[in-house]
């Protein structure tokens, strides 16, 4: 059976009778009474006394009505929830970020979240090596990385552009010079984030360039606990600037200028190439480029082909 029969069944009923319910559903009688035995065909039952002229049901139609009412009601759920997801009244968007790149997105989710009150966010905390294959098994629909991904089936967007920033507690010798040179960096303590990456791997080849040791005293699970420490005065470190605005806006850091130390970063978001994209990922890409109109540089939004990939 399919809700076209139900329909038809259901029409008979509320109007008491075929000649009525061809008028209403704009048929003729006979095609009326052949699609209600097509229907009790394949139930294998009578739906209605065939004595009575005002469609009385039987047994079997009685029964069949409350699921015919049921499945043409949910019917009318799933295309009033459609509607809804079409127009933003509903859904859901999941990302994925690990914890440097998602101070990134909270201008956008915050634009986002004026503008689609109702779409449900989760932002999953996931190593960036991860994010990718997320990204390709559909657990989530986009995410932000600072390096280009190698899989030719995702497609990425240049968001944002940040650099690494030499910092100091406002205590330590450095923080009342305007720069240091980075050979002058070869005594100092550094703080540095425990996980592999290629910022730190850039950092190390920095150093190593310009023959000065690193040394690395300190290694800490997070970018938070690393401001912390420096703040309090153990060592120096280097980290994204875009981690660390707040603490050199209220004076607890200070970035020290070191000329040598040029590593900007790309920050790019990532889908699925060719992906039929939700309409709550639609509107969030959407904020994404409102948010780079508006605020400009270091804010972006740049598709990049397959080759720019590939060459980055």
């Amino acid at each position: 059976m399919d809700l076209s029969q139900l329909e038809t069944f259901l029409a008979v009923i509320e109007e008491r009778g075929f000649s009525r319910a061809a008028l209403r559903l704009r048929r003729t009688q006979p095609a009326v009474s052949h699609t209600i035995r097509r229907l009790e065909e394949e139930i294998g039952e009578p739906l209605f006394e065939r004595a009575s002229r005002e469609g009385t049901l039987t047994a079997a139609g009685d029964l069949l009505r409350e699921y015919a009412e049921r499945l043409l009601r949910l019917r009318g759920e799933a295309a009033s929830a459609l509607q809804q997801l079409r127009s933003l009244e509903r859904g859901h968007l999941q990302l994925a970020a690990n914890e440097y790149t998602c101070l990134y997105l909270l201008p956008v989710l915050d634009r986002f979240r004026r503008q689609c009150p109702h779409i449900g966010v989760m932002v999953q905390r996931t190593l960036a090596s991860h994010i990718p294959e997320q990204v390709l098994g559909r657990s989530v629909e986009i995410g932000i990385l600072t390096f280009p991904p190698e899989d030719p089936q995702l497609q990425s967007i240049g968001v944002y552009t940040d650099s690494v920033v030499f910092i100091v507690n406002p205590r330590h010798p450095f923080a009342r010079q305007k720069k240091v040179a980075l050979r002058d960096l070869g005594s100092e303590d550094f703080i540095a984030h425990n996980v592999a990456s290629p910022l730190r791997r850039r950092v190390i080849a920095l150093f190593q360039q310009h023959k000065t040791p690193l040394n690395i005293k300190f290694e800490m699970p997070s970018l938070d606990a690393i401001k912390r420490f420096v703040a309090m005065g153990n060592g120096v470190a280097l980290v994204p600037g875009l981690t660390v605005r707040d603490e050199l806006a209220r004076g607890e850091l200070v970035q020290v200028h070191v000329p040598e130390l040029r590593i900007d970063r790309q920050l790019l978001l990532i889908h699925r190439r060719n992906a039929m994209l939700s309409h709550a990922a639609q509107a969030f890409l959407k904020c994404v480029k409102a948010t780079a109109v508006e605020r400009g540089a270091p804010f972006a939004f740049r598709r990049h082909s397959r080759e720019t990939t590939a060459g980055t």
